[in-house]
């Protein structure tokens, strides 16, 4: 028994070591390749470690390219959108989590259906709402994008985290004397942070990855995110390798500070779900 168990703990660790490889290789190898110099990116002989380390990848990137511009704008998108998602779906996901009414089952489905629509297929006719309202090629048009795209799913999220909430601690409150929206504020709120960060966190990285939606609004570099402006670096014969992968790392850094500091809160929130109250 004692073996099976040291063997079972062994097959977990060499296969939990090799998805963390699976991640953490691809990061390391453009770290390495971001502190090169041109040639030594092109060289045959695989390279572990830079020769002569450098920074000046990093230095071409902020100093001589928009990639500041791009930080903010992106910065921009993904916090205000990731922000409109959680007021649309923290009020969403209680009243759906709370109220029965005809047509609730329907109002899932479409929600859930939502998920299964390509991006591609949403592109074309948002462009041509975009541009009968004068919205291309601006900010607000990628904002927007990004808060329809990550409702549906955010919201599904939030009605299971207000489902783990056991209704009696409501009822208590308001048997105290609270009303509806203090009871929320006060009792329901606090107890959800986890989640709500949780799903802040979906909808920052959502908006903060997608490529597609900014190559098709943005036609000026002044609002270009940072997806589009590190595909610029690919170009019609070559690829600026050095430069890419350094704006590649600094794009890493936000999201990952991100994660590090509230991945406390992620892990709680998205279990909970699965937890019986």
């Amino acid at each position: 028994m004692k073996r099976k168990r040291i063997l079972m703990t062994a097959g977990r660790i060499v296969i939990l070591s090799f998805f963390l490889l699976l991640v953490i290789l691809p990061i390391y190898w453009m770290f390495i390749t971001s502190l090169k110099l041109p040639g030594d990116i092109s060289t045959l002989d695989i390279q572990y470690w830079p020769k002569n380390p450098t920074l000046d990848n990093y230095r071409a990137v902020l100093g001589g390219s928009g990639f500041p511009v791009y930080l903010a704008n992106s910065l921009t998108v993904a916090v205000v959108s990731a922000l409109i998602v959680l007021l649309v779906a923290i009020p969403g996901g209680y009243g759906l989590s709370r109220y029965q009414y005809k047509g609730k089952g329907l109002t899932m489905t479409a929600f859930l259906i939502t998920q299964m629509i390509p991006l591609t297929l949403l592109l074309v006719p948002m462009f041509l709402i975009f541009s009968s309202i004068k919205l291309n090629d601006t900010l607000t048009s990628l904002i927007l994008l990004y808060v329809v795209l990550n409702v549906p799913f955010c919201l599904i999220t939030m009605q299971g985290f207000f489902m783990n909430i056991p209704t009696v601690i409501e009822e208590a409150a308001r048997i105290d004397g609270c009303g509806r929206l203090e009871t929320i504020m006060r009792v329901v709120l606090p107890v959800m942070i986890p989640g709500i960060i949780a799903v802040f966190i979906f909808a920052f990285i959502g908006a903060w990855n997608d490529l597609l939606g900014g190559v098709m609004f943005i036609n000026s570099e002044a609002k270009r995110t940072i997806p589009v402006g590190l595909s610029y670096y690919v170009g019609q014969f070559a690829v600026n390798w050095g430069e890419m992968t350094a704006g590649g790392i600094m794009a890493l850094l936000p999201s990952a500070a991100l994660f590090a500091f509230a991945q406390k809160y992620i892990v709680e929130g998205m279990t909970s779900g699965a937890v019986k109250g």
